[in-house]
């Protein structure tokens, strides 16, 4: 086991720059992007608190079968789509991490992902982090890969990946977990039960856009920290004769985009997974890497040293300041990119 400082993680000039130089080839030659497909499978699946339930699991792969196979998850706005490629040019929600010469390269592994058991809307019932992790190892039968070099996950993923861990180790040599752990922090747990009630108000409202949008602008503030605002916004100021505060265009910004792509039924379900997080570290025995940042106000460093302590296997702890709290992993691309790299470089050697 090794605890890393901070200081440990410092920004590597020359994968950086390497990186920096794909990213702008990459976005002149999309003739040059990796391959994926994209599919669904029926499942059906005993559910912890739901029962056997018949599911469609929407999958992503990006680069050859033959490759070690990665799994990533990201939060539970994340969905299959990780980054541009040849047949699905759209932006991907982790494009920063994903594509040629990043750190999760296409052309030395294949990147599996899927949309999250319930991000359609359609299943409205109680779902554990344990089911999503059930839910992939049926979508990997399906796939015919039988095992995992490593599982990525970020947030909600990091949960599930833990899950994972634990129910299926034969199926996985290695853990990145990014902002996530074991169990659901209370303080957390209440931020986001506030905005569950925001959706049920906005719906006896009879306006439940409204609500979720509410719920979102609530949730961006527990991503981020006042470091940042402090930074980005400036003072309040009268308009119309009502004082509006310098974030307020940012925050429904935020919670305007999230209303258009996610259902409110969706929206609650995944936030009530979260909180039903409950796993015993010492479960897991297969090499993990705990990534924390400690101005997260989601998952307080506390918890990440608790979870790091308690696990049996191979563990590395990575710990990383940021303004961006918990949404770190998506903004602090040079530092995210080294620990990555590190972490599967170790997968390579060991399995050699």
């Amino acid at each position: 086991m090794s605890f890393a400082p901070n200081t440990a993680v410092t920004e590597r000039h020359d994968s950086y720059a390497a990186y920096a130089a794909s990213a702008a080839a990459f976005e002149r030659a999309p003739s040059a992007r990796p391959g994926a497909v994209r599919g669904e499978i029926a499942v059906e699946l005993d559910l912890r608190h739901a029962g056997r339930r018949a599911l469609r699991l929407r999958y992503e792969i990006q680069g050859e079968r033959t490759l070690p196979a990665l799994f990533v998850a990201g939060g539970i706005s994340a969905h299959r789509h990780l980054a541009p490629s040849r047949e699905f040019g759209e932006g991907g929600w982790w494009e920063s991490q994903v594509g040629a010469g990043r750190s999760l390269d296409p052309s030395r592994h294949c990147l599996v992902s899927f949309d999250w058991i319930g991000a359609d809307g359609t299943l409205d019932v109680a779902i554990d982090p344990a089911d999503q992790a059930d839910a992939i190892a049926a979508l990997l039968d399906a796939l015919r890969i039988e095992r995992l070099q490593a599982f990525v996950g970020y947030s909600y993923g990091a949960m599930v990946g833990l899950q994972f861990a634990a129910r299926h180790p034969q199926r996985l040599d290695a853990l990145v977990s990014i902002s996530g752990t074991h169990r659901a922090h209370p303080y957390a747990a209440a931020w986001r039960a506030l905005q569950r009630r925001a959706v049920a108000l906005g719906a006896l409202q009879c306006d439940e856009a409204q609500g979720l949008a509410l719920a979102r602008e609530l949730a961006v503030l527990s991503y981020r920290t006042p470091e940042e605002f402090a930074e980005r916004f400036g003072a309040a100021q009268v308009v119309d004769g009502r004082v509006r505060v310098d974030a307020e265009d940012y925050l429904d910004h935020c919670g305007n985009k999230y209303v258009a792509r996610t259902s409110p039924t969706a929206f609650l379900r995944l936030s009530e997974s979260i909180d039903l997080q409950q796993l015993d570290p010492a479960a897991i025995r297969v090499p993990v890497t705990v990534v924390a940042v400690s101005e997260d106000r989601l998952i307080p460093l506390g918890e990440s040293y608790d979870l790091v302590e308690r696990l049996r296997g191979e563990t590395r702890l990575r710990v990383l300041r940021s303004i961006y709290g918990h949404d770190a992993c998506l903004k602090e691309q040079s530092q995210i990119d080294t620990i990555l790299r590190e972490a599967l470089a170790d997968c390579t050697s060991a399995a050699a």
